[in-house]
């Protein structure tokens, strides 16, 4: 830097005020100018000269021996480049699985089935041509006999909970179980046993932009290049790398826009195996869009356990014991966190409640269907319902009102950290405040009052109350954080986006770290050289881990830049401090320097990386209250009301907050009221779309008031919790309470999800209905 540049950068300049952090702000999300204008980076938009375009032919069937493959026709057919079965992939491996409990058992998945097809959907060949429609064509010729075989289509529901762990049989992929204290005796001496069995349906996770892979291969530098929908560019970038015999620096994932994911995104499936290498044999551009039938038939699946659960209680409502036996259907492949949905079901309970004595077994079991993964919530919306329907019976039994014995029960804020019976630990929250807030906001005493009046109308109203806890991930992230001459930083984080606002969020982090403006921000992600590793976006874990990263990546760049700035000014490195837009001495903050004069200085740039790993994981909780109606003519239920409380700690963005709230809480009314993946006994899916299988429209959410109560979480320097997944923990389990209190007068007891107007219907009309007093009458 020449001398008198070097006085320009580090001229006195006026004082100030303190600026007002960018944390906490609700600013608009930067990304959505150019996504609304049609500029998004979503696999589609790359349309390179010469790509080809891959259709896979399926089974029919979900359980069949292949007797015979015939490819001559397809392969003859117009614009068709190649044709390949599954015994021209054979030696490629199948995709990685967590093995996050013990003595996990991995089925074969081979990338194209060879010998037997085990799903309906399942591929078995792969056509490559020149457009999607020949592609699609040829696929149509290819022609397969098969001998069907038993099918198993769904363990679970057939064999219902595990009454203890089963033994390792070629259907059960793992087991596990948690004892805590003398469960036994806590049960011989309770007043009352609340006894709730779920049957969880399986769902849809519905992205908009569906499954969809651009591999490229340069034939030149040996290298692949794979634009993909995934949550997890750098474990698809390893599973790419493992699996194609490359090293991983000569793969690169990218993933810049994402239309949804929620857990179906998060595992390199087979299809995308094969494009992959599809792209490697052939040494071109290769593309595979699912269509909305492909990812419904053959894409992962979320929920569809059945759960059992006791809980025994004192006289006063005091929570003495729990039982509880999860069976969670897996399909005949393992997704990468395949193992988590039973395994957090199990963990969380007994939730926000003290209850130190617990004998708790999962399992997870395979079937000829598609796999069942991770789907916004992954088993922690099953062990809220499961919870919380045990305490609203416990409550009927005891004739204590359901909300004094959640509080009786909860664990107080000043024992934070807990340790649960299961082994976790809680590191922050105050449920107690969550119940009061949520029931200040419902005015609950007054719903009460109202409840009985119109019960004496004829009117059918419920309330129900679910509290929850979320576990919000664990372990590491990495970022990446580069300023240049113009004074622009560039971050790179490991964590994905696929429609939170990650680029908002995480530049306002690093705009308060750094002491710019948010506009100065530039943030890469979903690009597996952004980093030179990465975990990816889920388990509510990208804020509170990856946004701890890149506030822990500025300060090594701050680290880095203060022996310069030390120089620049004249004076030692303790006399220098951050200040708005760089650094200035301690004794004359007037007397400055701008990160653009220290990148010049510095030759051009200034770049420092860092990993973030978190000591233990950081939970969220919430209160949820509905106040439900149902129509006596035709079971059509309507959400009066629904309240919220929710403890997300450090809320970085309030409007992104409360859009991750909002969008949880309508997938979550799809669950609990209208969405339901069937298969009959054959293995035949028999809702394949969307005429078949309902979603929520805008028209179906109710109004929601949504109230704060964050406690600051002790495990990440931001004190950030999860926010995505919480609509779809407490939002089921308070409808659902609330729909059992209402048709409680004519002797429900309990109902399974989804509650349509059908289900709610013969319901009602399944007993002699009794009035609203609960006297009885025929």
């Amino acid at each position: 830097m020449a001398p008198a540049d070097l006085e320009a950068a580090t001229r006195a300049a006026p004082r100030d005020a303190a600026p007002e952090p960018w944390v906490g702000r609700p600013l608009r999300r930067i990304e959505d100018a150019r996504l609304v204008a049609g500029a998004g980076g979503f696999v589609d938009d790359h349309r390179p000269a010469g790509c080809l375009h891959v259709a896979f032919a399926r089974s029919p069937h979900a359980r069949a021996r292949i007797v015979a493959l015939d490819l001559a026709a397809a392969r003859g057919a117009p614009g068709v480049a190649l044709v390949v079965g599954g015994a021209d992939l054979a030696a490629v491996g199948g995709p990685a699985v967590n093995p996050i409990v013990p003595g996990l058992r991995v089925p074969s998945c081979p990338v194209l089935a060879v010998d037997e097809v085990c799903a309906v959907g399942e591929a078995f060949a792969a056509v490559v041509a020149a457009t999607p429609d020949q592609a699609r064509d040829a696929a149509e010729l290819i022609a397969a006999t098969f001998a069907p075989r038993d099918a198993v289509a769904d363990p679970a529901t057939a064999a219902g909970a595990p009454a203890a762990l089963p033994d390792l049989d070629a259907n059960t992929a793992f087991a596990q179980e948690w004892r805590a204290g003398d469960v036994d005796g806590a049960f011989a001496r309770a007043a009352a046993v609340a006894t709730v069995t779920l049957a969880q349906p399986r769902v849809a996770a519905l992205s908009l932009e569906p499954r969809a892979i651009l591999a490229s291969w340069d034939d030149v530098q040996g290298t692949l290049t794979v634009q993909l929908s995934t949550q997890t560019p750098h474990r698809a970038r390893a599973e790419f790398a493992r699996l194609l015999g490359l090293d991983r620096a000569r793969v690169r994932v990218r993933a810049r826009d994402v239309g949804g994911a929620f857990g179906a995104k998060a595992s390199v499936y087979p299809e995308e195996i094969a494009v992959a290498w599809l792209a490697k044999t052939l040494r071109r551009a290769i593309k595979w869009i699912a269509t909305r039938g492909e990812d419904m038939l053959a894409a992962s699946h979320g929920r569809g356990g059945i759960l059992e659960g006791e809980l025994a209680l004192a006289a006063d409502g005091t929570m003495l014991g729990l039982r509880a036996r999860i069976a969670m259907p897996l399909g005949r492949w393992l997704t990468y966190s395949a193992a988590v949905p039973a395994w957090n079901a199990g963990r969380i309970l007994p939730g926000p409640y003290r209850t130190g004595t617990v004998d708790i077994a999962i399992a997870g079991l395979v079937a000829n269907t598609a796999a069942v993964g991770i789907y916004r919530g992954a088993g922690r919306p099953e062990a809220a319902m499961l919870m919380e329907r045990l305490v609203d019976d416990g409550a009927r039994r005891l004739a204590i009102d359901p909300m004094a014995l959640r509080r009786r029960n909860l664990i107080p804020a000043e024992a934070m950290p807990w340790r649960t019976a299961t082994g976790q630990v809680l590191d922050s929250g105050d449920f107690a405040a969550l119940l009061d807030r949520a029931c200040a906001a419902a005015d609950y005493a007054g719903l009460r009052q109202l409840q009985m009046r119109r019960r004496a109308r004829g009117d059918i109203v419920g309330i129900g109350t679910a509290l929850y806890v979320e576990p919000c991930g664990n372990g590491w992230e990495a970022a990446r954080i580069r300023i240049g001459r113009d004074g622009i930083a560039t971050v790179g984080t490991g964590a994905a986006a696929q429609g939170q606002g990650r680029e908002t969020a995480f530049a306002q982090i690093a705009a308060d770290a750094l002491g710019v403006d948010a506009a100065d921000i530039r943030i890469v992600c979903g690009d597996s050289d952004a980093t030179a590793d990465g975990v990816g976006a889920l388990a509510s874990r990208s804020t509170a881990i990856g946004g701890s990263a890149v506030a822990r990546a500025a300060e090594m760049l701050i680290a880095q830049a203060v022996p310069l700035a030390a120089t620049l000014l004249q004076c030692r490195p303790d006399e220098v401090a951050p200040a708005a837009g760089g650094f200035a001495l301690r004794s004359r903050p007037d007397r400055r320097i701008a990160w653009a004069a220290l990148a010049d200085a510095a030759g051009g740039t200034l770049e420092a990386a860092a990993t973030f790993t978190v000591d233990g994981e950081t939970w969220a909780s919430g209160c949820c209250i509905a106040a439900v109606a149902i129509d006596r003519d035709t079971g059509v239920p309507t959400i009066e009301r629904l309240v919220w409380a929710d403890d997300a700690g450090t809320i970085v963005n309030p409007l992104l907050a409360e859009g991750q709230l909002v969008g949880g809480l309508a997938q979550g009314l799809g669950q609990a009221l209208l969405e339901r993946l069937v298969y009959d006994d054959a293995g035949q899916l028999l809702t394949g779309s969307l005429m078949d299988y309902a979603i929520p429209r805008a028209a179906d959410l109710p109004p929601v008031t949504i109230v704060k109560s964050p406690t600051r979480a002790a495990t990440n320097p931001l004190g950030a919790k999860g926010v995505g997944e919480a609509g779809c923990i407490g939002i089921p389990a308070a409808i659902v309470n609330a729909a059992v209190d209402a048709l409680a007068p004519f002797g429900v007891r309990h109902l399974d999800v989804p509650l349509t107007s059908e289900s709610l219907w013969r319901a009602m009309n399944a007993t002699p209905q009794r009035d609203q007093a609960g006297t009885g009458k025929p």
